[in-house]
């Protein structure tokens, strides 16, 4: 007999259809007009191949605690095999690994590290699981911002006193869609990415906004390196940039306005601050360079006149700019984020129904579709004793520098002395850049424990290995603050060989240390999903009136309707009267001008948006190289699901597609279909070449989330694109990563290469074995 259970995952909500404990179907959730077809890839979960089934130890570091020897303990990482533990051998080395480094060296020196994608859910949700437990026995050294966007958010939070334009909350696509004439798309607006949303996702409305936005006749404008970043059947004029050159192309769109004396002058006296230090750069007063059309056009390679007249129309019409999380994943990667904010502030229109500026559409498929205004199912991590942390993509810097120092919004902080890592439900080996770097680092800790469902490439270098379930093995409750829905994650199917749920790994070594009951609270699984459903419940009829249906009903249907907020624009109340909604900035407007940032003297981040030359761009390549664009596949998020069906029919010959254009892979003699080597100063991975007039000319697209598999001769084998990207940090003001400022050169292969899969499967075999 088939049984139906309601689910959720980052692709959506959906029911599974279960038979004998194994998954036979999945079926989108009926009210979802756009579901992904990714969903129908998570039974691949259940396949034990590449599953963590039983506690492990990587065996060389078993000798070294026996010994009490902690120097070299991380020399075999990735090369030793793993021996089979019992539960609570496992359970106490963890805990006396905790125990050991607070005592001789202080909580600061364990780094939770969990990124956390592994989880949907919200209860079993690791790195919330993990952080609860650390802060009640006196903290650790977490993270701030992500891997996805970090730049972004710091600019904002400093430019507009939160990093809510970024997260969702700017005008949402509805209003968009009705009040909208000229859209200029900066990087994507695709429902590729917007399959996927970090908690769970109710319903897919990307496409219906954006079929109304053609049915409106509104003007897009593409401004990216891809046409792919926009689906063809919006007829948009595609302007393929030079990557990284959005910033110029804001300023001299903006210079343009303010030449032509059309800028609204009113807004910025009333509504921003420090606008006469931008104005005068963009006249080019201090540097002789005036920021217009022409001078655009040299860095951008887009051509004067298209960029003079678009400044004309967005003046004249009701026009909105939208910027791509990705764009700030960059060497001064806060540059383009404040540029776009200074153009919306000379057109003058933020605030109007259509007009103004907004960030991530698109990025994440709730950004600007579900406006949830509610208050979202969450397990709290409790309270952090302790200060320490890192801007998130400064990992391998924190391990290499022990007591160095950083600067992060303007303050300056050490880097702990890192002894013990502890990664739940995450993936560095696929979020980080220069993973050869990486790999020299992570050797450095005396103790890693991974926690985690897969034999992912960071298990594979971990020292104690914990197995969790995936959500298909257990209860949770799904949702975040994008969701339209909260929505019900019944259990489908029993654990596979002997993994335990998140939350009751993390309470096992609570009662070990001491602090279970604070930890638990009393409430076992169901206990805990009632409880924070309630919450949500809760608010919802205090705050808005609304009656969300009791516990029981909504866990038999699967999901329960969100407070939503449609028709929604952005700083509209600010604009109406800037004095009595002061922002929280330096000035309580829109800052344009800093302060703090002319204080600081930050020579990658000046005072005002600044055109910064990237570390790597095509305005300095040699003439063989070509900018690395690492973007989001199709088949797959992340990592994740990597080896399913739909993910592999995206790759070609077992290895990701390079995409490029026709006319770059003829001056190599390259084909469509032939096996490339593309290369770095970082390092190499070999990929399959695809050849398409849709990638600009000088661009490469190289899609993350393949598993890491270093070859014999050290070129990674499945087209893995972190181990091209820099580790450099965006700028000192920001620490995001910059992903995206890459130059690699691409050349055809000719003879055998090892399959991937083969020598991943292969690395596996001998801890498999010790199990």
């Amino acid at each position: 007999m088939i049984r139906r259970v309601p689910h959720a995952s980052h692709w959506g909500s959906y029911t599974v259809l279960v038979e004998d404990n194994q998954i036979v179907g999945v079926e989108p959730l009926d009210i979802d007009p756009d579901p992904s077809p990714i969903i129908h890839s998570v039974a691949d979960w259940t396949k034990p191949e590449r599953r963590v089934l039983r506690p492990m130890v990587r065996e060389g570091w078993l000798k070294a605690h026996e010994k009490g020897v902690f120097e070299g303990r991380g020399a075999g990482r990735g090369e030793d095999r793993f021996l089979a533990l019992p539960w609570d051998e496992a359970e106490e080395l963890v805990a006396g690994e905790i125990r050991r480094v607070i005592k001789d060296h202080g909580n600061d020196s364990i780094f939770a590290g969990s990124y956390g994608w592994t989880s949907s859910g919200r209860f079993h949700h690791a790195p919330s699981n993990l952080k609860r437990l650390l802060n009640l026995v006196g903290g650790y050294t977490g993270h701030v911002d992500t891997y996805s966007i970090a730049a972004g958010p710091v600019i904002l939070r400093h430019t507009l006193g939160s990093d809510a334009a970024c997260g969702g909350y700017a005008n949402s696509l509805d209003s968009i869609a009705e009040h909208t004439k000229t859209l200029v798309v900066f990087g994507a607006l695709t429902p590729r990415t917007a399959q996927i949303e970090a908690g769970g996702l109710g319903t897919h409305k990307l496409e219906t906004h954006l079929r109304r936005i053609v049915e409106r006749g509104v003007k897009v404008i593409l401004i990216s390196p891809s046409r792919d970043d926009l689906p063809h059947w919006v007829n948009a004029d595609w302007w393929p940039i030079r990557p990284n050159t959005d910033t110029a192309l804001c300023l001299g769109l903006a210079g343009e306005i303010l030449a032509a004396g059309r800028h609204d002058a009113d807004f910025l006296n009333r509504c921003t601050s420090g606008a006469d230090s931008y104005l005068s750069y963009l006249r080019g007063e201090a540097d002789g360079q005036v920021k217009n059309a022409r001078w655009a056009a040299e860095i951008t390679g887009i051509g004067p006149g298209r960029i003079a007249a678009l400044a004309r129309a967005m003046v004249d019409t009701r026009s909105m700019i939208t910027m791509s999380w990705s764009l700030q994943r960059a060497h001064h990667g806060e540059q383009p984020y404040w540029a776009a904010l200074g153009l919306a502030s000379v057109i003058g229109q933020i605030g109007l129904p259509g007009g103004g500026v907004g960030f991530g559409y698109s990025s994440l498929g709730g950004v600007g579709t579900h406006l949830n205004i509610g208050r979202s199912p969450a397990f709290s991590h409790g309270h952090k004793p302790n200060k320490a942390f890192i801007p998130v993509a400064r990992i391998t810097d924190l391990l290499e520098n022990p007591g160095g120092s950083f600067t992060y919004e303007g303050q300056e902080y050490t880097y702990p002395d890192t002894r013990l890592v502890w990664w739940a439900g995450g993936n560095p080996y696929h979020h980080h850049q220069d993973l050869n770097r990486l790999d020299a680092a992570w050797k450095r800790p005396e103790t890693i424990i991974v926690q985690d469902p897969m034999f992912t490439a960071t298990v594979r270098r971990g020292d104690i290995i914990l197995p969790a379930t995936t959500s298909l093995e257990r209860n949770d409750i799904g949702g975040n603050r994008r969701s339209d829905l909260v929505v019900a994650m019944g259990k489908c199917i029993e654990p596979l060989g002997e993994a335990r749920s998140d939350h009751e790994i993390a309470r096992a070594i609570a009662a070990r240390l001491g602090v279970e009951e604070a930890f638990t609270e009393g409430r076992d699984e169901m206990g805990w999903i009632r409880h924070m459903y309630e919450g949500t419940r809760a608010d919802a009829k205090a705050r808005f009136g609304q009656e969300m249906p009791e516990f029981e009903e909504f866990w038999a249907k699967g999901w329960a309707q969100m407070p939503v907020k449609r028709m929604h624009s952005y700083l509209a109340e600010f604009r109406e009267d800037p004095e009595g909604h002061r922002l929280e900035t330096e000035s309580g407007k829109i800052v344009l001008g800093s302060q703090m940032l002319a204080d600081r003297q930050y020579a990658d981040c000046p005072a005002h948006p600044t055109w910064l030359p990237p570390a790597e761009w095509l305005g300095a390549a040699a003439e063989d190289q070509l900018h690395l664009i690492s973007n989001q596949p199709l088949g797959r998020l992340h990592s994740q699901l990597e080896t399913a069906d739909y993910s592999r029919s995206e790759k070609r010959h077992g290895r990701e597609q390079a995409r490029m254009h026709p006319d770059e892979a003829k001056k190599r003699g390259i084909a469509d279909g032939n096996t490339v080597k593309v290369s770095s100063a970082r390092g190499a991975c070999y990929a399959t070449a695809t050849l398409t007039p849709t990638v600009a000319r000088g661009v490469l697209v190289l899609p993350t989330g393949s598993w890491f598999t270093p070859g014999p001769d050290g070129v990674e084998l499945s087209g893995n694109p972190n181990v091209l990207t820099p580790d450099i940090p965006t700028s000192a003001l920001g620490q995001g990563c910059s992903a995206h400022t890459c130059l690699v050169r691409v050349e055809k292969v000719t003879g055998e290469i090892p399959d991937s899969d083969a020598v991943y499967m292969g690395s596996l075999q001998a801890p498999m074995a010790a199990e």
